[in-house]
């Protein structure tokens, strides 16, 4: 691995273009290795400077940052990068971004939800499957040598041909719909906007989406706008059978209230991918078979990496050879 300590500032004099690595010094990303014999990469992680003089140091050669998986970008960041034209961001998410100091420099973005789409959607399907059909319950019901002695598990009830609603129909949106169709699921979706050439139906808000769902399964970014979008009136709409699955981000959903909703038995179950302050999560859910939990890992398997890896070098690529981008995030 590069390192930069002891390095004057300079303007690189090798033909490699420069790009600039943001990342907590925790995160160690293969990303890294993989780019560095075609660019010139900077890491303020691997200098003893602190972080702002080195971004200042090489603020003029900076015209491409990659954002590594959440790490915070903020504004007074950005400030430090006035020659800042691109950041490829290496999450599906870009919430830990300032979205409105990158709108207002007319800084382009990428992320990775083409790279992370197909497995986040199959993960979505799966929690749905398991709340409905309850596995986890029966998988813990046998390893505690329960069969024998009580004879009848928990309960489940049929998946297909549920009305389930989609909030957020960008690429991950759109993979579950397909999905779920096979299983002969009426589909209906909330998202900024109404998409003229999906075959899905369209409500213009959450709380009427939820009245017409059996299940929300949630795929959408979060934002000042979606923070907390399931609220109790959503969760009272949704009804005592309702399901609501969470691939998006934690702080989509009240939690405080969807614990209390499901402690009461007013909905009928959860599947939980991410969660408000993670990695902790509400303890009064472990215990309920109407719950599946898993530690963020909807995006992540070993084809995802790959592609995100490949789709990151590829933007890299393309931005300095002034060709086209893919998966470009639309900031509004």
């Amino acid at each position: 691995m590069a390192s930069y300590a002891n390095q004057e500032c300079f303007q690189s004099n090798d033909d490699l273009p420069i790009v600039l690595l943001h990342r907590l010094p925790s995160f160690n990303s293969p990303l890294k290795d993989i780019l560095q014999p075609h660019f010139h990469l900077l890491d303020p992680a691997d200098s003893p400077e602190p972080a702002s003089s080195f971004l200042s140091c090489h603020a003029k050669s900076v015209r491409a940052l990659i954002c590594i998986y959440n790490t915070p970008l903020s504004a007074e960041t950005l400030n430090l990068l006035p020659s800042l034209e691109l950041i490829v961001a290496a999450s599906a998410g870009v919430d830990h971004i300032d979205l409105e100091e990158c709108r207002c420099r007319g800084i382009i973005m990428t992320n990775a939800s083409t790279a992370f789409a197909e497995d986040a959607a199959d993960h979505a399907v799966a929690l749905l499957i398991d709340v409905c059909r309850r596995i986890s319950t029966g998988d813990r019901f046998v390893r505690a040598g329960l069969w024998p002695v009580k004879r009848d598990c928990s309960l489940g009830f049929k998946m297909g041909r549920k009305r389930v609603g989609i909030v957020g129909l960008g690429r991950i949106g759109f993979e579950v719909g397909k999905r779920l169709e096979a299983f002969g699921c009426s589909i209906a979706y909330n998202s900024r906007k109404k998409k003229p050439s999906v075959p899905f139906s369209y409500h213009a808000n959450v709380l009427d989406l939820a009245e017409d769902s059996d299940a929300l399964i949630l795929c959408c970014s979060l934002t000042e706008q979606t923070h907390h979008i399931i609220n109790k009136d959503v969760l009272e709409a949704l009804g005592k059978e309702g399901v609501i699955i969470n691939v998006g981000r934690g702080a989509l959903i009240d939690e405080k209230v969807l614990v209390q909703f499901l402690l009461r038995g007013d909905i009928g179950g959860a599947g939980l991918d991410v969660f408000e302050n993670e990695p902790d999560v509400p303890r009064e859910l472990f215990e309920l078979d109407n719950v599946v939990l898993s530690p963020h890992r909807a995006i992540f398997t070993s084809e995802s990496l790959e592609a995100l890896h490949e789709l990151v070098f590829t933007n890299l690529k393309a931005f300095f050879s002034n060709k086209p981008l893919q998966s470009v995030f639309q900031i509004e």
